[in-house]
This record gives structure tokens, C-alpha cells and sequence, in this order.
């Protein structure tokens, strides 16, 4: 299968199963253009640590053979699930916020940086 057409659908299966687990606030940021980690990468949240544990347990239970590794669990803070060209990032509300992943690659993280280089 042609690596673009895989990604798109785990992409939609992992949005899916995001869904039926009540996972809020899901994000999907392309990074294909900007990274070699990833194609695309998730952030999402539970809304306390067992949820972010159902959450992860959900994908892992459904797409196992698919995932390459699994951190962050059992505390469940914070967890991720790499699928190699796809990450998911699962956080608890105020964990999420705390590391603000989604300004780490914003469009406008790179030239921030470089101004930061310069001083």
C-alpha cells in the first residue's frame, strides 16, 4: 500500500477511535513539511488520568500490531502512542496546557526561534 494512502487511513481510523473513547480537543497538526519525526501529530486530552489510560488502551487494544511504543503510562498525565509516521500526544487538561505543544509547532514556532538565536 502506497505509504500517503496508509497514513491517511490510520489517520482516519485513530480520529475514530479518538471519538468513541470521548477524547476532547483533538488537534491534528501536519508536520510532514516541517519534520522528519512525523507525518502528522495528535494532541488530545482526557479529562483525568483514567481517562487518558482508557484512551491510550483504546488505541493500543484496536491498532496494536500498528504501534511502535508506548510512554507515559500508567501514571497517565500524559501519554504517547508513536505510530511512526503518527504521533499522538493524550494529556490531562492542565498537563496540556502546561507543555503547549500545539505553539511548539505553530506556523510561527520557527521564526520565534530564530529570533531567539539571535540576541
Amino acid at each position: 500500500m502506497q505509504k500517503g494512502l496508509y497514513i491517511k487511513k490510520l489517520l482516519k481510523k485513530v480520529l475514530e477511535l479518538l471519538n468513541d473513547a470521548k477524547s476532547v480537543n483533538i488537534e491534528v497538526i501536519d508536520v510532514g513539511n516541517r519534520s522528519s519525526i512525523a507525518d502528522f501529530i495528535i494532541i488530545t486530552e482526557g479529562n483525568s488520568s483514567r481517562h487518558v489510560n482508557a484512551i491510550v488502551g483504546r488505541l493500543s487494544k484496536e491498532l496494536k500490531n500498528k504501534i511502535l511504543s508506548i510512554e507515559g503510562l500508567p501514571r497517565a498525565d500524559w501519554a504517547l502512542v508513536d505510530f511512526g509516521d503518527l504521533i499522538i500526544h493524550v494529556f490531562k487538561p492542565e498537563v496540556r496546557q502546561y507543555y503547549n505543544l500545539e505553539k511548539l509547532w505553530d506556523h510561527g514556532a520557527p521564526e520565534e526561534k530564530q529570533k531567539i538565536k539571535k540576541l
